[in-house]
């Protein structure tokens, strides 16, 4: 038996190594009954990991864990699922076609005689659904035919169902409208009325002084501290994250004086973005800087034709242009390089030369039809010498690449024809140090001689490393404007809603 001073759950000198990678250094988390207890740190803080370990999903390397005062061993999400412990994930992991019912209880159904007691199920659902402030009518709807942020609320429901004493919501905010975050707040200040633990991990610093009772900071992989939320400011939690370090130095530029190549121009995009400006001289990069949910990837899907803006003017060259596919903005000048390049952006199972040579088939080929092999291994061999790919041969499979080189094959497929305009989303993410400053270089390199680079990016580092202006995006619209001096405290408390 527990007493009101004994936390639900504490984690004690955490550490966590993923091969060369250390994770986690040394971390403690000290979570209470009843209250919210907000998980913040720039990426690579080794939050994401914490709480992988806290639902199973990863095991310690050393360290202890405690449940309601007592040693615990939690080897995998069963043993979390098992303690009370469940995550609902930003984008809600549930099965569009079957009724929220189905959804809540999949996989430990109620049964009786051997047969699913449907009745049983679905009053046990009306009434986690009233709890949640959600009509019992649902209870028989299919998930699909339910908004983003009900569905959220059913993964919440779900976690409920299984006794949940723990309940962490991992990024819970950055895909809801703020009238969707409202309800949402409402959801969690019930629950915890009721007893329920909540991790909450969020990039939005303002939105914790409303729902959260306590805050641990994560940096490099340790625990900073944890702090009563009424104690600090947004500033104050942003000057923790980053400490005291400056961004790495960058050589001075002068970006040659021009019209812009590429301007938005109050381009909005219905329920992504709105009211975005942003202008992007020949040779200069500029870094649309924004915390993740913030709309800044969909700005650049908008770009690059992938989505249509709903208003406002996309101007390259001067020239007020409607894109109608990505094909459109190619032939335009513009190229892309995608954030997942795993989805979006290789090949996995073909050659470094057909990655660089997909999307150029015409200016690779001989009457358009046959593909020139000899002028395809040219210019990857050229390609990857001038990018420092590390690879055999340019017949390496890009699956069998380390992430950074596999990121510069896909950067390569841009420069086969130069573009009048790159655009770069999160272009080292998930590459080590020494390959981001080499994909910094070539950007740089790219400017010098004169592509108007748009660099958009939720890692802050990046943007001040590489940068000659930074805009913000938060709230889906672009805000404040930095130049290269800005201190990391100042962009991240832009971003994430105070300055004060």
């Amino acid at each position: 038996m527990t007493d009101d001073a004994t936390p639900r759950l504490r984690l004690t000198a955490i550490s966590k190594r993923f091969g060369a990678v250390r994770a986690i250094q040394h971390a403690d988390l000290t979570v209470r009954a009843g209250q919210v207890h907000a998980l913040v740190g720039e990426n690579g803080a080794g939050k994401s990991t914490m709480i992988k370990i806290v639902a199973g999903a990863v095991i310690a390397d050393t360290g202890e864990i405690e449940f309601e005062g007592e040693p615990a061993r939690i080897t995998s999400t069963t043993d979390a699922i098992g303690r009370g412990i469940a995550t609902v994930y930003q984008e809600p992991q549930l099965f569009p076609e079957l009724t929220v019912a189905e959804n809540v209880f999949l996989g430990r159904e109620i049964k009786k005689a051997g047969r699913v007691d449907w009745a049983a199920q679905n009053a046990k659902v009306v009434e986690l659904l009233d709890l949640l402030g959600l009509p019992e009518r649902y209870a028989t709807a299919e998930v699909g035919t339910l908004s983003v942020a009900d569905q959220q609320q059913v993964s919440i429901a779900k976690a409920l169902a299984a006794d949940a004493k723990v309940l962490i919501l991992d990024e819970p905010s950055a895909i809801l409208t703020d009238a969707e975050i409202e309800v949402l707040f409402g959801v969690v200040k019930r629950l915890t009325d009721t007893g329920v633990s909540v991790i909450y991990i969020s990039h939005r610093l303002d939105e914790l002084f409303r729902i959260a009772d306590e805050v641990t900071v994560m940096r490099d992989g340790r625990t900073i501290g944890t702090y009563d939320i009424k104690d600090l400011t947004v500033r104050q939690i942003a000057h923790l994250m980053v400490g005291e370090e400056l961004s790495d130095a960058r050589p001075h530029r002068e970006v040659p004086p021009g019209p812009a190549v590429l301007e938005l121009r109050d381009l909005s995009r219905t329920g992504k973005f709105k009211n975005v400006d942003v202008a992007v001289r020949a040779g200069e990069i500029v870094a649309l800087y924004g915390l993740v949910g913030s709309g800044v990837s969909e700005i650049a899907a908008c770009v690059y034709g992938i989505d249509r803006a709903t208003s406002g003017e996309l101007i390259i060259a001067g020239e007020k242009t409607t894109l109608k596919n990505p094909q459109h903005a190619q032939r335009l000048g513009i190229a892309l390089l995608p954030a997942n390049r795993k989805v979006e952006g290789m090949f996995g199972f073909q050659s470094i030369a057909f990655n660089i040579s997909a999307g150029h088939l015409r200016k690779m080929s001989r009457f358009g039809t046959i593909i020139d092999r000899a002028l395809e291994k040219s210019k990857a061999q050229e390609l990857i010498k001038r990018l420092a790919v590390k690879t055999p041969h340019e017949r390496q499979a890009i699956n069998a690449m380390s992430g950074g080189n596999a990121q510069k094959v896909v950067l390569a497929r841009q420069l086969v024809e130069r573009p009048k305009v790159l655009v770069l989303a999160e272009p080292t993410q998930g590459v080590d140090v020494g390959a981001k400053e080499e994909i910094h270089r070539l950007i740089t390199e790219l400017a010098e001689e004169g592509t108007a680079v748009l660099v958009v990016t939720s890692d802050l580092p990046e943007a001040l490393r590489i940068a000659d202006r930074i805009q913000v995006v938060r709230g889906g619209t672009t805000t404040d404007e930095f130049g290269p001096d800005a201190s990391q405290v100042d962009l991240l408390a832009a971003a994430a809603g105070g300055r004060e």
